[in-house]
């Protein structure tokens, strides 16, 4: 059976110890085929005054992160060809719009991301991105890994 996967991605502790589960978890990574994502938010105005050179080292630092992880999961027994690397870099106002926009752009059994660590007064301040994530992603099977 086909599974088409898609895994919200960036260079973090939280989106590296999805992608450690999901290289050990499928039992027929031949089967599955794998996207990972990265979606740009529109950058706050300090990133902003960093400049166009600040920016574009950002995009590059996470391609070359989403190419370690391409090969880690071709280590893991996926095939090249069953693994796509998508970079968003129209700014979403936040990630997790613009994983929702990207999920309902494809055809998707399964949305993968990290999470990271919170104290109880961080989630009630800032909130939960997976909590939103698997509220609006509802009839589709969304996996949380904590870091």
């Amino acid at each position: 059976m086909k599974c088409s996967i898609l895994m919200a991605f960036n260079d973090s502790p939280s989106s590296r110890s999805a992608l450690d589960f999901l290289a050990r978890m499928t039992t027929c990574p031949g089967e599955s085929h794998v996207t990972l994502l990265h979606v740009f938010r529109k950058p706050t105005g300090s990133e902003g005054l960093m400049g166009k050179k600040y920016m574009q080292s950002v995009s590059l630092r996470i391609k070359e992160a989403m190419e370690k992880a391409r090969a880690q999961l071709i280590d893991n027994g996926y095939p090249p060809e069953n693994i796509t690397l998508q970079l968003v870099d129209t700014p979403y106002p936040t990630v997790g719009d613009g994983i929702i926009d990207q999920f309902n752009q494809g055809r998707y059994d399964l949305v993968v991301l990290g999470r990271k660590r919170m104290s109880k007064a961080e989630e009630f301040v800032l909130g939960d991105p997976s909590i939103r994530l698997v509220r609006a992603l509802e009839g589709t099977a969304v996996m949380v890994v904590k870091e």
